[in-house]
C-alpha cells in the first residue's frame, strides 16, 4: 500500500500529538519495579508502548517486542532481576541490531543471559534472579538506551550502581531524563564525574504519573510550518521546561524559518521568512530529529552539515543510507562522511519522475518525508502503516491539517 499525498494551500489546525514514548516506556519500567498499583496517566498508544505493556502485564515466556529498539533494551535488563526464564525476541531486523555491550554489561554484574541464534544479537534467553550491584565500565558512544537500562535496573539493586561511560557519550539528554524519571520514582542518581553516574540501591516508591506530549513527533509539524509560508500550527501538551532532549529541536527550526510562541497549555507555530543560508549542527542529543532536520534543508534548498549521528546505523534502519537513497530519488545528492556526519552542498540531480518514498519499516522515514508534498505538490509514501511505531494517527492529523490522502 502506499499514500499519495497532496497539500492545502494555507494550514490552521490544533494538534493533539501523542504522549511521549521515551516517557511512557522509561515510566512503564520503573511503575514495575515499584511493584504498586498506581495508575500512569496519558500513556502513548504507539506500538512500541503497547509492547511493552503486553509484555509487562501479561508476563509471557516468549516476549516478542517486534521492532520495539526500546522495549528490547529496557526490558533485557528487567528481567534480568526479574524471577522466570523468558526469550525475547523480535522482527528480522531486530535480530541484526547489536546487543552485545548491553549483554557483556549485565553479565559482569552476574545476569544469566543466554544468545539464542547469532552471538551478539537478539533473540536472548534470560533467566532473572537477585543481582547485588556493583560497577560497570560501559560504551557511551553507540546508545543512551543502553545506559538507561542499566541506570533503571540500578535502582532496584541492593547496592545500587555505579556505572562508568567511556568515549563521546550520545544522545545524553535521553540519559537525563532517565535520571529525572528515575528521582520521580523514588530513587536516587547523579553525574559523580563528567562520564560517571552513581545509582543509590534500595527500589523505587509507588508513584501516579502523567506523561506529557511527544516532542519528537512535534517536529513534523515544525517541518511542515517550515515548507509552507501560510501555516500557523497549535500543539497542546507541550512545556518550555520538558525534560525531553528533542525539545531542542525548537531552537534549530528558527534557523529554517519556524517561530515557537509558548502559550498557555502548548505551543503555536508560525512560519517566519528568514532562514539560514547554511546549517551546521551536531545532532548527537536529538539523533531522532535528524531526518527531520535533514529532509526540511533539502527540502528549502539549505546547504547542511550535520554531525553526531553515529547511532543512525543501528535504528530501525539504517537512516544514513535510508535517506542518502530516497533524497536522491528526489534530486538530491548527499554524502556521508564515516558513520557520523552527513552532508548536502546543493548538488543536484535530475529526480525521478514519479518518486515513490520506500520507508524501510522505519517510521521516521515516512512521517520525515510526507511534508515533501509541501515542496512537489505531491509525494508518494509506501507502507505508510510504519507510523503505528510511534505516533499512530499521523495520517488522521495530517487530513485534519488540510492535506489530502489518497491510497493505492
Amino acid at each position: 500500500m502506499t499514500y499519495r499525498i497532496t497539500t492545502p494551500k494555507r494550514i490552521r489546525a490544533e494538534i493533539q500529538l501523542p504522549s511521549s514514548k521515551s516517557i511512557s516506556n522509561r515510566a512503564l519500567v520503573l511503575h514495575a519495579l515499584s511493584g504498586g498499583e498506581a495508575m500512569l496517566e496519558n500513556l502513548s498508544d504507539c506500538d512500541d508502548t503497547m509492547v511493552m505493556i503486553k509484555a509487562l502485564r501479561d508476563k509471557p515466556e516468549v516476549v516478542d517486542i517486534m521492532a520495539a529498539g526500546t522495549a528490547m533494551r529496557f526490558l533485557t535488563a528487567y528481567y534480568c532481576i526479574t524471577p522466570g526464564t523468558r526469550i525475547i525476541t523480535g522482527t528480522e531486523r531486530m535480530k541484526h541490531r547489536p546487543i552485545s555491550i548491553l549483554v557483556d554489561a549485565l553479565r559482569s554484574l552476574g545476569a544469566e543471559i543466554e544468545y539464542v541464534e547469532e552471538e551478539g544479537f537478539p533473540p536472548l534467553r534470560i533467566t532473572g534472579k537477585p543481582l547485588k550491584g556493583g560497577e560497570v565500565t560501559l560504551e557511551g558512544s553507540v546508545s543512551s538506551q543502553y545506559i538507561s537500562a542499566l541506570l533503571m535496573m540500578g535502582g532496584a539493586l541492593e547496592e545500587g550502581l555505579t556505572l562508568h561511560l567511556t568515549g563521546n557519550i550520545v544522545s545524553r539528554p535521553y540519559i537525563e531524563l532517565t535520571m529525572q524519571l528515575m528521582k520521580d520514582f523514588g530513587a536516587e542518581a547523579s553525574w559523580i564525574s563528567e562520564d560517571s553516574i552513581c545509582v543509590k540501591g534500595g527500589g523505587y516508591q509507588v508513584t501516579p504519573y502523567y506523561i506529557e506530549s511527544d516532542w519528537s513527533a512535534a517536529s513534523y509539524w515544525y517541518e511542515i510550518v517550515a515548507l509552507c509560508p501560510r501555516a500557523r500550527i497549535e500543539l497542546p501538551g507541550l512545556f518550555t521546561n520538558s525534560c525531553q532532549g528533542d525539545s531542542k529541536g525548537a531552537l534549530l527550526f528558527e534557523k529554517l524559518g519556524v517561530k515557537t510562541e509558548f502559550v498557555k497549555g502548548g505551543v503555536q507555530l508560525t512560519n517566519i521568512s528568514e532562514c539560514a543560508k547554511r546549517l551546521e549542527a551536531d545532532l548527537v542529543e536529538m539523533p531522532d530529529l535528524a531526518q527531520t532536520f535533514v529532509v526540511t534543508c533539502c527540502m528549502k534548498g539549505v546547504p547542511f552539515r550535520f554531525t553526531g549521528l553515529q547511532s543512525l546505523r543501528i535504528k530501525e534502519t539504517d537512516r544514513i543510507s535510508a535517506l542518502i537513497t530516497e533524497l536522491r530519488k528526489l534530486g538530491f545528492v548527499l554524502k556521508a562522511e564515516g558513520d557520523e556526519t552527513l552532508s548536502w552542498e546543493g548538488e543536484w540531480r535530475p529526480r525521478e519522475e514519479h518518486p515513490i518514498i520506500a520507508t524501510y519499516e522505519d517510521h521516521r522515514m515516512a512521517m520525515a518525508f510526507a511534508p515533501v508534498a509541501l515542496f512537489l505538490g505531491e509525494i508518494e509514501i509506501a507502507n505508510p502503516e510504519v507510523v503505528s511505531k510511534s505516533y499512530p494517527h499521523f495520517w488522521e492529523d495530517l487530513k485534519k491539517a488540510g492535506f489530502l490522502l489518497i491510497e493505492n
